[in-house]
């Protein structure tokens, strides 16, 4: 059994003059994110490797959510997350080596919720009913794959089993 963690980066600024890539954090996504690490520690989905898009404001959502989650969780920055649409944020978790039991991509829309959305077709009704309407900034799906080889995690096999957000973490 594997689980993959589907983290869209908290919510951005939009300051004149910088290239997509290169936008921050807005005060909104600065506070969004720690609530988000902290929700991860206590649901138990720390996870024990971390893909995260080279854009700044992923790095910085990833740099506010680790302090959080009780332990140094080992990360690499790609650059092929950026943008990525579903297909190749799946080749990513596809291509994990099979001793990592739980993968965490922080990356962008609308690959992350496309992803998503393909392996919601079974799991938590409310989850699969509020990732079908919108998959926010700060927004976390939480998959369970049926697998024991990340090679073989193909959608829709797979059990949307929560979906976090700022939203629901505050109510």
């Amino acid at each position: 059994m594997r689980r993959l963690l589907l983290l869209r980066h908290a919510e951005a600024d939009w300051p004149d003059g910088l290239t997509d890539a290169l936008r921050p954090l807005s005060e909104r996504g600065e506070r969004d994110a720690p609530t988000l690490g902290k929700a991860i520690l206590r649901a138990g989905l720390v996870p024990d490797f971390a893909l995260i898009s080279a854009a700044v404001r992923t790095r910085q959502t990833w740099d506010l959510v680790t302090p959080h989650l009780g332990k140094e969780v080992p990360m690499r920055e790609e650059d092929g997350l950026y943008g990525a649409a579903e297909k190749t944020l799946l080749d990513f978790a596809q291509r994990t080596p099979d001793e990592i039991q739980t993968l965490l991509l922080c990356a962008h829309n609308p690959g992350l919720e496309r992803l998503a959305r393909s392996f919601a077709k079974s799991g938590d009704a409310d989850a699969i009913r509020r990732v079908e309407k919108k998959y926010p900034t700060s927004g976390l799906a939480v998959i369970e794959l049926p697998v024991h080889r990340w090679k073989d995690a193909t959608p829709p096999a797979g059990r949307l089993e929560m979906f976090l957000t700022p939203a629901s973490l505050a109510g």
